[in-house]
Order: C-alpha cells, then structure tokens, then sequence
C-alpha cells in the first residue's frame, strides 16, 4: 500500500522520513531479454546466460537501465501524489549502481523525499530511492525528480 500524499502540507512534512521496504519484484533473464530487445542492448553479460556463467559475475546481470527504470514501478507502490492533475518524470540528478543485480533476484526499493519545490510549472518533488537485492551493496541509488502540474 503507497503512502498516501494528500496536499503539499503532507508532502513537506514527509521530507527526510523513510518509506517503505516495497514488496519484491523479481527480476528474472525474461525481465532482461525484454529489456535488451527493446533498447537494443544485447551485450552477452544480459542474455547469453552460458557465457555470462564464465564471465566475472557467474550469471547475467540486469542493465543499469533497467534496474533503474524499475524505480518507475516502486514509487507507484511506495507514494501516491493524491492531488495535482498529472506526474511528469522531470529528471534524474544522480545515480549510481553500487553492485550488479544478477538475474533471477528480487528487488525491494526503498524511497526518501529530499525536498519540495514549488514553481510556474508545477511542483517538483525530489526523492532518494535504494534498490536491494540481498548483495552487500544496492544496485542502485537514484534521486529523482517528479513534476506535479496542476
């Protein structure tokens, strides 16, 4: 169940507060075969599991990419904006993947809202999210801002 945002009010007074653990959501070498079909990515270390079994990480790995674009689908379990007429993916102004995320792991985020902004264009919501995979390290930490207009 998303945090429930409700007005700018709750939003503020969220800043600094952990959210979360989500669920887990397996990533597994059907996930990153779409994913390399699609982007066009298809360097052995993501879809040639028999080589990537002798390569430096034992198995394939995810794409940087697609593990980050899986912050997509974890703020939508994690927070809900209830007000504004639209979210807009605004930017990313950092990231990082502290460790490769082999196939067949579950991920759990985890998400931090740093600040809010308001502007003419809408108000900007900048977050810190953690992605987890049971390794000793994230597989990646990104902040991200989201544009609510209206």
């Amino acid at each position: 169940m998303p945090l429930v945002f409700t007005s700018l009010d709750d939003l503020r007074a969220a800043v600094g507060e952990p959210i979360g653990p989500s669920a887990p959501l397996l990533v597994d070498q059907a996930r990153i075969d779409a994913f390399a079909e699609v982007t066009g990515d298809r360097q052995w270390i993501h879809v040639d599991p028999v080589r990537a079994a002798h390569g430096p990480y034992g198995t394939t790995i995810a794409h940087g990419y697609l593990t980050l674009s899986l912050i997509s689908h974890f703020r939508q379990e994690l927070l809900e904006f209830d007000f504004g007429a639209a979210r807009v993916n605004y930017g990313v102004n950092k990231v990082r993947f502290p460790a490769v995320l082999p196939a067949g792991s579950e991920v759990r985020a985890t998400a931090t809202v740093n600040g809010v902004t308001e502007s003419a264009a809408g108000t900007s919501v900048t977050a810190t999210y953690v992605l987890e995979a049971g390794v000793a390290k994230p597989v990646c930490v990104a902040e991200t801002v989201v544009l609510i207009t209206g």
